[in-house]
């Protein structure tokens, strides 16, 4: 990741996005998702990721990806909500990526508004 934060190339994104394959992430308002990329008839990665979000799969073309990293150097790096990423299909997706692979930012704002969303469902769960 060190190498995507110093250099924020389509290849470095690559390796991260594999890396990370499986591993839960959060959309701007703060739904849980992953997602997987398969494996075509030759054997390499296919350019597509397969979001998984409350067991339904839906499609993430890399070229949405690709116009979103372009777009970050117009935006800056605090992000204020995903579409002003780009409005691509699944953007909401990639904000949660980007913001998790450290491209982007959030507004302290929204940070503060996650933290108490998770702060109220934690103390729901201890009362349970």
């Amino acid at each position: 990741m060190r190498k995507l934060r110093s250099e924020p190339t389509e290849e470095h994104l690559w390796e991260t996005v594999l890396l990370y394959c499986g591993v839960q992430f959060k959309t701007y308002s703060g739904l849980p998702f992953t997602y997987e990329i398969r494996k075509g008839r030759s054997g390499e990665y296919t350019k597509e990721l397969w979001i998984d979000r409350r067991g339904k799969s839906k499609s993430l073309a890399w070229s949405s990806v690709l116009l979103a990293l372009g777009n970050i150097k117009k935006v800056g790096e605090v992000v204020e909500r995903p579409k002003a990423l780009s409005d691509i299909r699944g953007v909401t997706y990639i904000y949660g990526m980007f913001y998790r692979f450290g491209l982007i930012d959030m507004p302290k704002e929204v940070k503060e508004k996650k933290n108490d969303r998770g702060n109220k469902k934690q103390k729901k769960r201890q009362k349970i």
